[in-house]
């Protein structure tokens, strides 16, 4: 017997079609570089998006070619994502914030064709261009500054079409847009997505239980949109109709609380740093802000501490805290509670938002001890997580595949370290590399972090192993306070003391006005092992 279901491709063309035709009058806000908004709707992002179809077209795209963007989160940035995929190309996401030789090395790996960048990035485009090799370079005049040889003009590209165009047939599994990862170690390999896994991914999110995006949300992407598409949300937002405002370069915390004041984002999303100085500045003038009751944010990247969940509950904000890599499109849990969980006593119920959630529909999800063994379901045994699923990549583009990162039977290593209790829940004690292993027993980085966290003098902490002679590796545990609040080391061990035993302790709390970050914003651990490594030195030489 066989199915009687039509062979419907699942593509990115429905997708826009359908935000065509129902969601026309929706709104698109984006916050321009001199801080003013740029209002479009639905329907001016569709006739453009199919205008910027057929030019690329007609300037020579051909199937599977790629087009890179160099864009913050605008709307023209949106009318890519779309726009390049409709008409059979690539769209690759370069992110800005890395050196010019890597965003170099990595538009060059992907062979991109053509640039779309915004006119405020030109500087940094002139610093690695001769290293590239791009046929055409259209720039978005979001300045209003006219657009000089040898680039193009991406307005005056778009005003000559007339936003009739006939798409190609296009099977579901041919690419559609890629990314390339953080690269903590070598080079950064890509991560080529089809439009059918972002069509999943996009489904996937959209669930009550995971992210629950409707029509009537309104949007706010604090994550980069050359970032892991930005976390699948403006997909997401094109599939339901949902307002969608982005924030341009302006990523300070009075500027996102401002766009979510004035717009009424119900749903935000971003990694924890970015939201520690939004809840700081709210902290500051709690009865001077005006946040949509029940708003939600979404929180990734790395591991939301507890007491930042709590903290915001105060303001009406719902934490959700997700977990997913470049790898995963990049969504592949959720944490929300089950009914029968929403009985539980307040600590139990706060334990669990804190954890990664449980895995997504059509995310097979396993965690590994050292030994190849899946681990107990019993919240304490710890192992790599590997996943598999339709929008879970299962190799590099351009690259033999590795045993490092995929396994016999098809899974992806993620090089993340977890628990996952009875229910399914994970909860993520570190990266591989992160994890520090003192006497030969496992210490988490992140359990201490967020403890450390809590304590309401302390805005930021990282925590990291370094080199010892007994133990072979011990903690040390780099804090930022909160403006005008001081604290002692010995306050900081006291107050974690409790939850941990005597040996998890730091041995050291190094205070820094600021943690070094990654270009997506986490904490970034490599410098202040070089720090720590300094530190030493300098310690040795008195």
């Amino acid at each position: 017997m066989q199915s009687t279901m039509m062979q419907y491709p699942l593509t990115l063309v429905h997708v826009l079609e359908r935000a065509g035709r129902y969601f026309r009058n929706s709104q698109i806000v984006s916050r321009m570089p001199d801080r003013s908004l740029h209002r479009c709707t639905y329907a001016d992002f569709y006739r453009r998006s199919r205008q910027l179809a057929s030019a690329l077209t007609k300037a020579g795209l051909r199937r599977g070619d790629r087009v890179a963007t160099l864009m913050w989160n605008h709307y023209a940035h949106l009318e890519a994502y779309f726009g390049v995929p409709v008409a059979g190309g690539v769209v690759h996401t370069l992110n800005l914030r890395l050196y010019p030789e890597d965003i170099a090395y990595i538009a060059n790996d992907a062979a991109d064709r053509f640039l779309i960048v915004d006119d405020i990035l030109l500087p940094l485009l002139e610093k690695f261009s001769d290293g590239v090799q791009f046929e055409k370079v259209f720039v978005v005049p979001l300045t209003g500054q006219p657009v000089a040889a040898p680039y193009h003009d991406y307005e005056a590209l778009l005003a000559a079409e007339s936003g009739e165009f006939a798409y190609p047939e296009m099977d579901e599994n041919e690419p559609a847009a890629m990314c390339y990862t953080s690269g903590t170690t070598g080079r950064p390999p890509g991560v080529v997505y089809s439009h059918r896994s972002i069509v999943l991914h996009s489904m996937a999110t959209l669930v009550g239980d995971s992210f629950g995006i409707k029509s009537t949300d309104v949007l706010l992407p604090v994550v980069p949109m050359f970032h892991v598409l930005s976390w699948g949300l403006p997909h997401a937002a094109v599939m339901v109709g949902s307002k969608f405002v982005m924030p341009g370069p302006h990523l300070d915390a009075e500027s996102l609380v401002e766009l979510c004041e004035t717009e009424r984002v119900t749903f935000a999303t971003g990694v924890p740093t970015v939201w520690m100085s939004v809840l700081q500045l709210l902290e500051q003038c709690p009865n001077k802000r005006n946040l949509v009751p029940g708003m939600r944010v979404g929180i990734g990247g790395s591991a939301a501490p507890e007491s930042m969940i709590r903290a915001f509950d105060k303001f009406g904000v719902t934490v959700i805290h997700a977990w997913g890599m470049t790898e995963t499109s990049p969504i592949a849990t959720v944490s929300t509670l089950k009914p029968h969980l929403r009985t539980l006593p307040e600590d139990e119920r706060y334990a669990i938002r804190a954890r990664a959630g449980y895995a997504l529909p059509w995310v097979d999800m396993r965690v590994v001890d050292d030994e190849g063994a899946v681990v107990a379901s019993d919240g304490h045994a710890m192992g790599e997580i590997q996943v598999r699923g339709p929008f879970v990549t299962g190799s590099y583009h351009n690259k033999e595949v590795d045993p490092a990162k995929f396994t016999a039977d098809g899974w992806l290593r993620t090089g993340d370290v977890a628990t996952i209790d009875s229910e399914g829940y994970i909860k993520i004690c570190d990266r591989t590399k992160d994890l520090i292993k003192s006497g030969g027993e496992w210490i988490s980085s992140v359990d201490l972090e967020n403890a450390i966290m809590a304590h309401p003098a302390v805005a930021e902490a990282s925590v990291i192993a370094v080199p010892h002679q007994k133990w072979a590796e011990r903690p040390m545990a780099f804090v930022v306070l909160k403006p005008q609040m001081e604290v002692s080391a010995k306050e900081i061990e006291e107050f974690i003391a409790p939850r941990f035993a005597k040996w998890w302790l730091p041995d050291e709390y190094v205070f820094v006005e600021a943690i070094p970050r990654t270009s997506t914003g986490k904490f970034l651990k490599r410098s202040l092992r070089e720090m720590a490594a300094k530190r030493k030195m300098e310690t040795a030489a008195e």
